[in-house]
């Protein structure tokens, strides 16, 4: 196992965006609000800037939007960390939703717990508005496909 402080990107936000929206567009030129705003050792930080088509009823930001965020932020985890590694897949997911967001940029803020031969661990906190209100909170891990080349 690697150890979070000894993780090194190996991929800018810039290409993970570029990458991302060539083999998942549905997420980012069909809707344009999800991103990778930051790369750093041992973690990054992803966005959707939420908007009506997120709402449940009350103009709440839904679960789904939510768990979609957090997943991406695994996903940018395996690629900042592993390179372009497209057969890699959630193999588990668990969110808390803890306060309402609305409409505006939702960032999470997602770290590596555990990167080891065959799964990546990871949490993401969901923060929303001018105050950062902590929205959700999710751990997830992310299967590394056999043969994986480390950089």
């Amino acid at each position: 196992m690697t150890g979070p402080t000894a993780l090194a990107p190996v991929m800018t936000a810039d290409e993970i965006n570029a990458y991302v929206a060539d083999v998942y567009p549905q997420l980012t030129t069909q809707h344009g609000e999800f991103v990778t705003t930051e790369v750093f050792p041992g973690g990054c930080v992803v966005r959707v800037e939420a908007g009506e088509r997120h709402f449940r009823a009350g103009d709440t930001v839904s679960g789904p939007t939510l768990m979609t965020l957090a997943d991406m932020g695994g996903y940018v985890c395996v690629l900042s960390h592993l390179g372009r590694v497209p057969l890699s897949v959630t193999v588990n997911l668990n969110i808390n939703f803890m306060r309402k967001a609305s409409a505006g940029p939702i960032d999470a803020h997602c770290r590596i717990l555990k990167l080891g031969r065959s799964l990546l661990v990871y949490d993401a906190e969901l923060v929303w508005g001018r105050d950062r209100i902590v929205v959700a909170h999710a751990t997830g891990t992310y299967s590394i496909p056999p043969g994986t080349v480390r950089p």
